[in-house]
């Protein structure tokens, strides 16, 4: 990114408390909220399906088509999203999506057959998709305004939010009915909505990027700007595969594989998970010292190798430094990747390849259900690994690829 120049470094120093420093300071707690409030809103809703399966009688088999609609729901309306971006803007977008989520997560709560509750789904994953190319695309935006490489910590936000969320449901489990739970994670999501929206719509609005001279043919950049994305989306998705195997099969790794007992298993996807928001509020500060590029191919070597670790260990302190060590590794690339997706082709851009990512997210549990039942599961679990290291090996054929 280029640096300040002297005016603007001056202008910037003597700026007051109420100048734009300040205000983007605003806006920048204003869309970490946002991040913070839809990875809770997801966790609150994740750690009740049980209790929803039950009550919608729903088989094992039923469960898993009416959660695909969470899936078709995203990935249907991400595209759309990215060009409500470009034409009325990211910050008002986000603050709909969230809108629409806060509201959706409460409706599952109130259906009693598969049929009813795929349907709500959709709406819930329309929603989530909508919230998360907008969010993205906003922090993109502020990005480039701040001119630093902040995009890890709003993702720290979503990992945060959703230990909260996932931590808030646990405890309401017992005492408080589904209903209830899913409706005040609902107003809790409407009441950050507006505060977060209300800060984030009032902040003045990312000046635009200076054109550079053209150094090749509009349909020349054109092409490389999508060749670009698609490689970042690419990495995204090797990315959001190891998230989602591991959200799934890590705790069963850990009691058929490794022995453990039912509370180190659970310790095991937690110790992931705390690695993973570690990983992302330290974020800045690595890509900062170390550079984009070198985060994303260590971090993608460093999880490849704890996924390795963590798959054929013999002992459970051996696989728990293990996924402590994919959860570090795999912190930063998809944020990083987003981020220069979006300096790229802008909200298309991140709509793109934040599609791929979810697609990631969508292949690795099935795949690992397969494969697992081919061989085994800690060679499932290889694959992880693979893509770990994929995802890093593809940082080195972006580097050379300038963003417009």
């Amino acid at each position: 990114m280029p640096l300040l120049n002297k005016t603007e470094a001056r202008s910037s120093s003597l700026g007051s408390p109420s100048g734009r420093s300040s205000t983007w300071s605003a806006a920048r707690l204003a869309l970490t909220a946002f991040f913070a409030v839809d990875g809770f809103l997801f966790a609150a809703w994740v750690v009740r399906i049980p209790d929803i399966r039950a009550q919608v009688s729903a088989t094992h088999s039923a469960l898993g088509l009416a959660l695909l609609c969470i899936s078709a729901g995203a990935v249907a309306t991400m595209a759309l999203v990215g060009r409500l971006c470009l034409r009325f803007g990211s910050r008002p977008v986000t603050v709909a999506s969230l809108g629409v989520l806060s509201l959706a997560v409460a409706l599952p709560a109130h259906t009693h057959s598969v049929l009813a509750l795929g349907a709500v789904l959709l709406l819930f994953g329309a929603g989530y998709g909508a919230a998360n190319v907008a969010m993205n695309s906003a922090a993109v935006d502020l990005v480039t305004e701040l001119r630093r490489p902040v995009m890890p910590s709003f993702h720290a936000g979503y990992s945060l939010g959703g230990l909260l969320g996932a931590g808030a449901g646990g405890l309401l489990a017992g005492s408080v009915s589904t209903a209830w739970s899913l409706a005040l994670a609902g107003a809790l999501g409407l009441a950050v909505t507006a505060i977060a929206g209300t800060a984030l719509l009032r902040a003045p609005a990312a000046r635009p990027r200076p054109a550079s001279a053209p150094s090749a043919s509009p349909s020349r950049q054109l092409g490389r700007a999508r060749l670009l994305v698609l490689l970042l989306g690419l990495t995204a998705l090797c990315d959001a595969y190891g998230e989602g195997a591991l959200a799934d099969w890590a705790t069963l790794h850990l009691t058929d594989d490794v022995h453990a007992s039912a509370a180190l298993a659970a310790a095991g996807y937690a110790a992931f998970a705390f690695a993973m928001t570690a990983g992302r509020l330290s974020g800045t500060w690595l890509t900062e010292r170390l550079g984009p590029t070198r985060v994303v191919l260590f971090g993608g070597l460093a999880a490849g190798a704890g996924m390795t670790t963590a798959a054929l260990a013999p002992s459970v302190p051996a696989a728990l430094a293990g996924f402590v060590l994919v959860g570090l590794g795999l912190a930063n690339i998809f944020p990083l990747a987003i981020a220069r997706a979006g300096a790229a082709a802008g909200p298309q851009g991140v709509a793109t390849a934040s599609t791929l990512g979810y697609a990631g997210m969508l292949l690795g549990p099935p795949v690992i259900g397969f494969l697992a039942d081919a061989t085994s599961l800690p060679l499932a679990l290889l694959t992880v690994a693979t893509t770990s290291a994929v995802a890093g090996l593809l940082s080195l054929t972006t580097r050379h690829h300038r963003t417009p």
